[in-house]
């Protein structure tokens, strides 16, 4: 291996990037909505030119075209009523900037076979980071000939590069299709390239040709300073991140799993029973990672690609760290008869994928001398656990206790796996036993008929149409309002347990006080006691 020289000290040390771009996108999405998703590869008759146009500065513009109106020397930008004069048979359709976003993500995630490391690159185009990849496809040219023919028999026409350097990768997709551009050639590659090639912006370009420097090489051959001063530092940072000089990263657009295992299929399943048999051989084999790293996964998911180029996404999450094989298989079991119907198969998977996106320490639990495990929480967490996977994470609650003293903030409705081993297992204050057994979830106004003037309880008050003779009355008990919740004029509330002349009991409360020239305080019901 050739030493890099000082300029190349900050080269991100073996990593390879591949660019692709989708030159035609918006009309290959057009053409497959109508012609199917594998029109390419079909012979289809004979159809005009498709151009693509959006309004820009009250102008219609081409935004987008195929293959044929390009050979018409019809290019994007172009004013739509200029190409409709040079050539009248054009076929023109609005452009839809969401569903080429759609179509530009769809395409993303089906790159995930490749790499879990995928970036959007503008509106046409992907950066996926292969480093310590490619040898799972045969190397580097294999797996650039895999996703190329894949993209043709889908109906995509797709130009790649890959290199070192996300910049370098991003000139050879588009300058010089289906490149590989080997460690510490990028300075030679990038030469004869127009200074397009550089991701310069059109102004810029269009200054340095104005002063006769037309290619990358001319810009790479002449002194920085002069460069820096006259068209900015960014001219030099595009140079710089092309040749590894300086480090340019990519943000993918997906959290990258934890841990991942995977079936490369020679046959595509397509039959249910399939699939749940394949789920069960990654969870055993992600079982042992998992005991090696001492943790449990609390969020897992299912990645089905299908050979037509659609992936599907299916998540489950756990109560508690979770890692035998055969209760992972019983989760994505529920899920996948949930969706049942939704989850279409195609021509079928190819690729299955389990991966850990979330993990938490595992707690090894001590047997008995009979060597049974305590279950107890543990058979509650996997039965709520097996409920939400196939009726959704929000469907089982419990109540769990927060710090608040206003009555109706004490306890809140949460997700089972968001109280486990928190809030929820501990004891209650003491104070809570002088409360009600039924809170209302929201206090429910009373109308009092007469009440001990200034501070007293209530004789007799009115409650969901029925009227109640106070026997006897404990309190008050007061109750201020939480200044950093509520707003400077809330009232106090004064408390009162109240027993009517039948026995039952309630808890109420005044809102405010009575004073002369003010309105009369409210009084409200919060619960009744057992």
């Amino acid at each position: 291996m050739n030493a890099h020289s000082p300029k190349d000290t900050n080269r991100p040390s073996g990593q390879r990037i591949l660019a692709l771009w989708f030159p035609y996108l918006g009309t290959e999405r057009i053409l497959r909505q109508r012609l199917g998703r594998l029109w390419r590869s079909r012979p289809q008759a004979a159809r005009p030119p498709l151009v693509v146009s959006h309004r820009e500065n009250n102008t219609q513009r081409i935004a987008a075209l195929d293959e044929q109106a390009e050979k018409l020397r019809l290019k994007p930008g172009m004013g739509l009523a200029d190409a409709r004069a040079m050539h009248p048979g054009i076929e023109v359709v609005e452009a839809d900037p969401a569903a080429d976003r759609r179509l530009l993500g769809s395409l993303a995630d089906w790159c995930d076979r490749y790499t879990p490391l995928v970036a959007l690159d503008g509106a046409e185009g992907l950066f996926l980071d292969i480093t310590g990849c490619a040898h799972l496809f045969g190397g580097e040219k294999a797996l650039l000939d895999d996703l190329l023919a894949r993209f043709f028999h889908q109906g995509f026409d797709v130009r790649a590069g890959l290199a070192s350097t996300p910049g370098a990768a991003w000139a050879a997709a588009r300058y010089r299709s289906s490149a590989i551009i080997e460690a510490g050639n990028e300075e030679r590659m990038l030469g004869p390239l127009p200074l397009a090639a550089l991701r310069l912006e059109p102004k810029t370009v269009a200054g340095l040709e104005s002063v006769g420097l037309r290619t990358a090489d001319a810009i790479l051959r002449s002194s920085r300073a002069p460069l820096a001063r006259r068209f900015g530092a960014t001219l030099l940072a595009r140079i710089d991140q092309a040749l590894g000089r300086i480090e340019e990263a990519i943000s993918p657009r997906l959290p990258v799993a934890t841990l991942s295992v995977e079936r490369h299929l020679a046959e595509p399943v397509v039959l249910m029973e399939d699939i749940e048999r394949l789920v069960r051989l990654l969870a055993t084999s992600l079982k042992a990672d998992l005991e090696r790293r001492g943790e449990g996964a609390r969020s897992l998911q299912l990645l089905l690609f299908r050979v037509d180029g659609m992936v599907s996404r299916i998540g489950v999450g756990t109560s508690r760290p979770l890692r035998a094989a055969e209760q992972v298989a019983r989760l994505f079991h529920e899920r996948l008869t949930a969706l049942d119907g939704a989850l279409e198969a195609g021509y079928g998977f190819d690729l299955l994928r389990l991966s850990v996106l979330a993990t938490a320490p595992f707690d090894m639990a001590q047997a008995d001398l009979a060597g049974d495990v305590a279950q107890g929480e543990e058979d509650l967490a996997l039965f709520v656990d097996r409920i939400s996977a196939r009726l959704g994470a929000q469907t089982v609650h419990r109540p769990a206790i927060v710090e608040s003293h206003v009555p109706e903030r004490t306890v809140a409705r949460q997700s089972f796996a968001m109280t486990v081993g928190a809030t929820a297992l501990r004891a209650l204050p003491a104070e809570a036993l002088e409360r009600p057994i039924r809170l209302l979830a929201h206090p429910e106004q009373i109308e009092v008929m007469a009440a001990e003037i200034p501070e007293g309880p209530p004789a007799r008050f009115r409650w969901r149409r029925v009227f109640h003779d106070v026997a006897r009355a404990e309190g008050p008990e007061r109750i201020a309002p939480e200044w950093w919740h509520e707003n400077a004029d809330t009232p106090t509330r004064d408390y009162f347990r109240i027993e009517d002349h039948d026995g039952r009991r309630y808890w109420l409360f005044r809102e405010g006080f009575y004073a002369e020239g003010k309105p009369h305080p409210r009084w409200f019901m919060q619960g009744l006691f057992a």
